[in-house]
């Protein structure tokens, strides 16, 4: 779960002049009576979407979806509403992060200390390559950013890793951690509070293998009721068969047991269903899963749209099966938590 505190967009004058150059696009009619997001909730090929709330409003950072050599760039999206979007066009691209040459995907984000750290993978990375997790860092969640290293934060294999799809992760003690991972395995790590490295575990290792049985990518993890929820994909993403499955601990650090699967295809909706984040309303028992779906009838793999459905628990706990949806979610502002 990632809460986060800013002062909306309008308030322009409150944060650097150079954000006033991020190229936005409203996406909503901001006077209509629209009651539900509808899905895809945002127009473009879009996948791998990180959502999060950022102050009162909702955001979304996607993996731009095209072929490898095309993704050079990441655009993202927030709403006051689940309903009416902006698009934030260009946050991150190669010209930022000069050692990105092709493959950005899956981004993260989290604040500290007024600061937004944009984690993403990049270059499909393979031994003895350049690429992996890097980490860009600006003053407002639309950018602009800039290198935070220089260098990937995270460049080589460990466990059989591949260092993509990471996911930063605040636990209640006040450690962060990131859980990355492709090439069916799934690392965790501690990071170190500037997010320029990792610090070692009590035993001394510094890269931790939490991989459940039948995970392939895309991990996320949230708390509820003092457990540790663990989701990943599983399947192949180009095809109609990718879904997320979870798994619930009372350690970031496991054991995951898989428990079930909860997001898939529906024959009469969209395929391929899958790499997804977690929303949680912060005053309310209110979730919304964000994923990525192909169209029926798209055979194109990287033809996949964002949307959101509601995700929900029965009463020990486990997470119901998440149905797909044309409509979407219901129109929801997001509470004060000062209220």
């Amino acid at each position: 779960m990632k809460i986060k505190f800013i002062f909306p967009l309008f308030l322009s004058l409150l944060v650097p002049v150079s954000h006033l150059f991020t190229q936005q696009t409203a996406l909503g009619d901001t006077t209509s009576e629209k009651a539900t997001s509808g899905n895809p909730v945002v127009p473009g090929w879009y996948a791998d979407p990180e959502g999060i709330i950022i102050g009162d409003e909702y955001w979304i950072f996607p993996t731009f979806s095209a072929a490898y050599d095309e993704q050079l760039h990441l655009d993202a999206f927030s709403s006051p509403d689940l309903v009416n979007w902006t698009r934030h066009e260009r946050v991150l691209d190669n010209k930022i992060v000069k050692w990105v040459r092709r493959a950005l995907w899956a981004p993260a984000i989290i604040e500290k200390s007024g600061k937004y750290f944009l984690f993403f993978g990049a270059n499909d990375v393979h031994d003895g390559e350049i690429g992996g997790i890097g980490v860009a860092v600006a003053d407002h969640p639309a950018g602009p950013y800039t290198d935070h290293l220089g260098k990937p934060l995270i460049g080589k294999i460990h466990n059989g890793a591949q260092p993509i799809d990471q996911f930063a992760f605040l636990d209640e003690d006040g450690q962060y951690y990131m859980i990355y991972g492709g090439w069916s395995h799934c690392n965790i790590a501690k990071l170190k509070d500037d997010f320029t490295g990792f610090l070692p575990f009590d035993d001394g290792t510094v890269f931790k293998e939490i991989t459940p049985d039948g995970y392939v990518e895309g991990p996320t993890m949230f708390r509820r009721n003092g457990k540790y929820y663990f989701m990943w994909s599983e399947g192949g993403w180009g095809g109609p068969n990718y879904c997320v499955a979870y798994a619930i601990a009372d350690s970031p650090l496991g054991p995951f047991k898989r428990i079930a699967k909860v997001l898939q295809q529906d024959p009469k909706v969209a395929t391929g269903a899958g790499h997804h984040s977690v929303i949680h309303e912060p005053n309310e028992d209110l979730w919304y899963a964000i994923y990525h779906r192909r169209p029926l009838g798209e055979t194109d793999a990287n033809h996949r749209v964002t949307c959101i459905d509601r995700m929900e628990f029965d009463s020990n706990g486990h997470i119901k099966p998440i149905q797909l949806t044309f409509e979407g979610v219901e129109k929801h502002t997001i509470t004060s938590l000062t209220k």
